[in-house]
């Protein structure tokens, strides 16, 4: 993948999900305005392969959006539900190894774009947040027309007739999604935040993990975890200026995927393991850059290896 592709994709991809923001923006500002919520923030998140390893196959694309609006808002989350509201976006292009021709026994093509809102709050020093998305699936998502554009972009390959034959079929699955934590200072700049996840809907997990933070980074604001790769990313700005770098994992029991059907004959790994890291910078101005690495186990017995993801924020503040 040469340079100036992974820039162009770049672009197009940060096209596509401002979009997204400008469309989101627009859904419940009236409402929250008239509940006396003030909105806070947003965050974007851009994850590609191309941005990876350089291959488009396995989680090859997403886009990660949300918009917070709270009534209590004083450098940390109320410690009552239901007083800081997050709206929540996720687009994301699941693909089989070779676009055109997949060897039996690959996963299908699956596109999923979901809406949910959720809810931050503390109990003591333990951070809670609860919540529901709606995922929809397949063509009804329109998702591939995006993705044909992008690799029109980066004269990439498109799914053939067959595999889109295969992908997975247009429904909707009610997904709650849960997740506690709890941040231990280690000294100095330096943070650990232990969490447990829990999923049930169109993917069914518990994750156990942990997120390292050398500097200022999230300090006084509001961090969300991007589904894909577990990078966490900015809502609401905070304090943090200057350089800081993460560093993550976590392992994950799936009892079941919908982009995986057991009645298609997959049979999922025992554990799904995610390592990651990244470098975010912010300047005193308000412009931003967030380069971050992931690294996906492998999600069913027929995968060949794991794979290399690459996720891109950039906020620029004239």
């Amino acid at each position: 993948m040469r340079p100036l592709r992974a820039f162009q994709a770049f672009v197009t991809l940060q096209a596509v999900v401002t979009l997204c923001l400008l469309g989101g923006a627009m859904l419940v500002p009236g409402e929250a305005a008239a509940n006396n919520y003030d909105r806070l923030g947003h965050g974007r998140l851009l994850t590609n392969d191309l941005l990876g390893d350089g291959h488009d196959r396995w989680r090859t694309g997403s886009a990660a959006a949300s918009f917070v609006w709270s009534r209590e808002w004083q450098g940390r989350a109320p410690d009552r539900p239901g007083q800081l509201l997050e709206l929540r976006l996720n687009a994301e292009i699941i693909a089989p190894e070779n676009l055109r021709r997949p060897v039996p026994g690959d996963r299908p093509l699956a596109n999923a774009l979901s809406l949910g809102l959720h809810t931050h709050f503390n109990i003591e020093a333990t951070e809670i947040a609860l919540g529901g998305d709606l995922v929809a699936t397949g063509s009804q998502t329109a998702l591939t027309d995006v993705q044909r554009t992008i690799h029109n972009v980066v004269d990439g390959t498109d799914p053939s007739l067959q595999v889109r034959r295969a992908q997975i079929g247009d429904d909707l699955f009610p997904t709650a999604v849960a997740e506690a934590g709890q941040e231990y200072r280690l000294g100095g700049p330096v943070r650990l935040r232990p969490f447990v996840e829990g999923r049930f809907g169109a993917e069914t997990l518990l994750r156990l993990g942990a997120d390292m933070v050398i500097g200022s980074l999230g300090e006084g604001g509001l961090m969300v975890r991007d589904p894909v790769t577990g990078q966490r990313y900015r809502t609401i700005a905070g304090d943090g200026r200057g350089l800081s770098f993460v560093l993550g994992a976590d392992i994950a029991h799936v009892e079941d995927s919908e982009f995986l059907p057991k009645s298609r004959g997959y049979r999922l790994t025992d554990a799904r393991t995610r390592v990651r890291a990244g470098a975010h910078w912010q300047a005193d101005g308000g412009t931003e850059l967030f380069y971050g690495l992931t690294w996906l186990d492998k999600e069913f017995k027929a995968q060949r290896e794991g794979q290399f993801v690459g996720s891109v924020r950039l906020g620029i503040k004239f």
